[in-house]
């Protein structure tokens, strides 16, 4: 018997897009968490090191923190999803900011979108508050670093 190749999860075999059902499914708890990097310049990182703890970046984490609950609103096909914990984390490093965002909920479909979406925005509103001291800020490493479920009972 061959296995069945990989596809689109939301595109039917007409090239459609849909939105996947998910009805028949057990609600269960899921957990992701998501990265994401900001690299600048040595001096910009060091500049936001010295300002007050916590006032930097705590915009940065409201902000993700408030994507994650929108993330159906901005992903066309994402299922909005009864977000029970969303944290983010920002860290100044000596080239950048690191933030991570871990998302959980008890539904019926995975939560990965969420934590990236939180990720990212996270790491755009750190841009915004930079982009007036350096020219050379990027955002990479947008990147799903684990996803996990319970077993349904």
């Amino acid at each position: 018997m061959e296995a069945e190749k990989p596809s689109f999860s939301h595109v039917d075999e007409a090239g459609r897009i849909q939105m996947v059902d998910v009805g028949g499914k057990p609600a269960v708890r899921r957990r992701a968490v998501a990265r994401a990097f900001l690299r600048m310049l040595p001096e910009t990182a060091a500049s936001l090191r010295s300002l007050p703890k916590g006032d930097a970046l705590a915009a940065a984490q409201i902000a993700g923190i408030m994507a994650a609950k929108r993330t159906a609103e901005l992903i066309p096909l994402c299922h909005p999803l009864p977000l029970s914990v969303v944290e983010v984390r920002a860290e100044v490093e000596e080239e950048g900011v690191a933030i991570e965002a871990t998302v959980e909920t008890t539904a019926q479909t995975v939560v990965e979108m969420e934590a990236l979406t939180a990720a990212a925005v996270a790491a755009l509103t750190v841009y915004d508050m930079a982009k007036a001291l350096d020219r050379e800020l990027v955002v990479t490493e947008v990147r799903l670093l684990e996803k996990t479920k319970e077993s349904p009972r």
